[in-house]
């Protein structure tokens, strides 16, 4: 037993000498190891360092924008009457019965005595047309004229007191990145504010090179058609128009007709009862990396021109075939939609100056614009216009008119008759110009669709077709 609790007492006592080893000589060095590895870095500041930590203040504030649109944006109601079978048996007899079918919007005030811009698309097909006010009001509202072309409509209400409205902004001086207010009245709400960035702006979604949208983030959803995108300032710098999804709901992307175009197309209602269009009377192509490479050429923005429409403001001022317009006035141009968009905020008879690209040397032109109703003209729902004879011999076509808009399904259906083909014979006469179009119209009147038998048309990929209709 005393062997035993003598070897206890020497393990314990072996053990307290070793500790008292370590804590003397080796726990200093391991501390100082340790303290060593954990000194901080050294400080270097970066631009991110205020951004992080700033204040209320700094942040983006859109109070003031807001009170002063929201009362100025209203609520708008169509009631359209439309017709259809109402069961199978009326679809198989031919049956139709008419329904009322009710469609809402947004709309702005944009003048103190009640004159209120929307989008074409609310109001179209409309029988009756109620707007309701940020304090529900409700006024009946006359349409006084509309542009599907820009999808912009202008509206008007009595009321017996002057009414908020919002002041037009200039759109070509919003920038990329700037932030915006869309005020609209979406889900049948009222007046409910979002807020984004301009995402893009020059945006075209109908592939068919005269839209001109300022694309932003800011949630719009249906219901929002036609309301307001300010800056801000609260200036209106758009009106919603369309969003891009695949569920009829916002997903990230939304966009507006520039307050500058919208602008002009209320102005021309107005004064003129329509929408005055000046054109600058070139043909051509926005540059690319695929085009400019085809084409041989350095640069991979601006617009190209292949053509220079006879007797068009453009061949008045010199612009050739092979030019490459950068800029009007003070608006570059990149792309077709910047020229298309631009000249939207224009009319007949304006000078606007265009700066070319000729070889190597740079040109900037007076160029007067064109009135397009002189340019073209219209039968059977189509529009045409002449082409120019460097465009002929180019392609070595004989005679022909451009188709610029075709409205007349029919024909679409049944031949694929659409914007970009050249009609170029009618019945057994060679159509050289809109002249021969309108002595057509003069010798038939309203009998013109009936005594047209044959057309001979050139498609958009250079095919030659001929059509007879019985």
């Amino acid at each position: 037993m005393k062997k035993i609790l003598t070897l206890v007492l020497v393990s314990v006592l072996g053990g307290f000498i070793t500790l008292s080893a370590y804590k003397l000589l080796l726990e200093d060095k391991y501390t100082e190891e340790i303290s060593s590895i954990q000194n901080q870095p050294n400080f270097i500041p970066t631009n991110y360092y205020k951004t992080n930590l700033a204040s209320a203040d700094e942040q983006p504030s859109f109070v003031e924008a807001a009170e002063k649109t929201v009362h100025a944006v209203v609520h708008v109601k169509n009631t359209a009457v439309v017709s259809s079978p109402n069961t199978l048996e009326d679809f198989f007899f031919g049956r139709r019965s008419q329904r009322a079918q009710v469609g809402t919007g947004s709309g702005v005030i944009i003048d103190k005595n009640g004159y209120i811009i929307t989008n074409n698309h609310v109001i179209d097909g409309a029988r009756e047309i109620s707007i309701t006010t940020n304090d529900n009001k409700i006024y009946e509202a006359q349409l006084i004229g509309t542009d599907p072309k820009t999808d912009i409509a202008l509206l008007k209400i009595e009321a017996d007191e002057d009414l908020p409205f919002v002041t037009f902004g200039d759109s070509d001086q919003a920038r990329i990145g700037e932030w915006v207010l869309a005020v609209g009245n979406p889900f049948n709400l009222t007046s409910t504010v979002t807020a984004g960035i301009i995402s893009a702006k020059s945006r075209d979604l109908s592939g068919q090179n005269y839209q001109s949208f300022i694309q932003t983030d800011a949630a719009v959803n249906p219901g929002n058609s036609g309301g307001a995108l300010v800056n801000n300032n609260g200036e209106l710098v758009g009106i919603n128009t369309a969003i891009s999804s695949q569920t009829g709901s916002y997903i990230g992307y939304s966009f507006a007709v520039p307050s500058n175009i919208a602008r002009k197309v209320v102005e021309d209602i107005m004064e003129y009862g329509n929408v005055q269009n000046g054109i600058l009377g070139v043909n051509g192509i926005g540059l690319n990396g695929i085009t400019s490479e085809k084409l041989d050429i350095n640069t991979t923005e601006g617009f190209y021109v292949s053509s220079v429409d006879e007797k068009s403001g453009a061949k008045e001022a010199g612009i050739e075939k092979g030019d490459i317009i950068t800029q009007i006035d003070n608006v570059k141009i990149s792309k077709f939609a910047d020229l298309t968009g631009y000249l939207n905020t224009k009319r007949p008879d304006d000078v606007v100056s265009v700066s070319i690209l000729r070889g190597n040397s740079k040109k900037t032109l007076p160029v007067t614009l064109s009135n397009i109703e002189i340019m073209t003209t219209e039968f059977l729902d189509i529009q045409v216009r002449n082409i120019s004879d460097e465009f002929k011999d180019e392609y070595s076509i004989e005679s022909g008119v451009l188709v610029t808009k075709n409205d007349n399904y029919w024909l679409y259906k049944n031949i694929g008759l659409n914007k970009g083909f050249i009609i170029t014979e009618i019945n057994d006469t060679k159509i050289n110009s809109i002249d021969d179009i309108t002595r057509l119209k003069s010798k038939y009147g309203s009998k013109l669709a009936d005594n047209i038998e044959k057309m001979s048309v050139i498609n958009r990929n250079g095919q030659k077709h001929s059509y007879i209709f019985r």
